[in-house]
């Protein structure tokens, strides 16, 4: 699923009859939540309370790691939502209330992608790439131009990526956050969480409510899109390092422990597998009570996924 030359084909506008009534209330409350939640990287988190300054070179090394990995993946979003948000309004007939989400939800992944710039930067320096090149292209996942592919099923996109990726993200930023005792950490990673919570919500409702005018061949398209991504995506390591089925994830592994230890929001390599294996499992379950059942996805060390 990464970038290739092969051009998008994107639909052409049909825009009228433009009906902007609200057709999936818990979505539009998400909205309205989120325009209530606004908060600011630079002055809500208490970054003056930050103990850089009594950690080891070591630890430092590794918590600047960590972070800019975090905003490697969360800088996807700057292209993927507005994408998104235009694939919603060219398409007749979509509901408004996920066009007015997909808004706030672009501001809200700019203030944690600058949040984790700023806990990378304090933490000894913000890292601009990968130390291992090979790293480079699991993150050019080119989300903004399968959000816009016509060719591509908008159900299955949302399925894949608003509800099966965005619940493996919240599921792993509520450990993080149970695991940070740093006075910024703890309250940097209190409000993503609350935001991610949000766009997680958004993705299952959607679902739910056009499942039910999903006919059986529809259904199975999500599922082999939900199969393909956890096989393609998943085990390359994007999210969690340590399911890469090729690269090498030690240098991540040594990282998280170390920052796990010193209260700075991260997990054990351990644990932070077993987060994702739980979730694929838990999606798989909700999933099946929306007759979408995706087929199992084999991985070498950990059985099917």
């Amino acid at each position: 699923m990464t970038a290739t030359a092969t051009p998008t084909r994107i639909q052409v506008e049909r825009r009228f009859p433009l009906v902007l009534d609200e057709a999936i209330a818990p979505i539009r409350e998400l909205y309205e939540t989120a325009k209530r939640s606004k908060w600011d990287p630079t002055t809500d988190v208490p970054w003056d309370r930050l103990g850089a300054a009594a950690l080891s070179a070591e630890v430092r090394d590794a918590a600047r790691a960590v972070w800019s990995r975090r905003a490697w993946i969360e800088y996807t979003g700057l292209s993927e939502t507005p994408a998104l948000l235009i694939r919603f309004c060219l398409e007749l007939d979509r509901e408004s209330d996920p066009k007015y989400f997909l808004t706030v939800r672009n501001t809200e992944e700019a203030w944690h992608l600058e949040a984790f710039h700023m806990a990378a930067e304090k933490l000894g320096g913000y890292l601009p790439r990968p130390a291992d090149a090979r790293w480079e292209p699991v993150f050019n996942q080119a989300l903004h131009r399968q959000a816009l592919d016509a060719d591509r099923s908008l159900d299955e996109y949302v399925a894949v990526h608003c509800a099966v990726e965005d619940g493996l993200e919240l599921e792993l930023y509520r450990a993080y956050a149970s695991n940070a005792t740093d006075p910024a950490i703890a309250e940097l990673l209190r409000r993503v969480v609350a935001d991610k919570a949000r766009h997680a919500e958004f993705g299952w409702r959607y679902l739910e409510a056009r499942c039910e005018g999903l006919d059986d061949a529809a259904k199975a398209g999500v599922g082999r899109a939900v199969s393909a991504w956890i096989a393609q995506v998943a085990c390359s390591g994007y999210h969690v390092p340590y399911l890469s089925t090729s690269l090498d994830a030690s240098a991540d592994a040594q990282a998280a422990r170390l920052v796990a230890r010193a209260g700075l929001g991260a997990v054990a390599d351990e644990a932070e597998t077993r987060i994702a294996t739980d979730w694929f499992a838990q999606a798989r379950r909700r999933l099946a009570a929306l007759g979408i059942r995706p087929d199992p996805v084999p991985h070498p060390r950990l059985g099917p996924l």
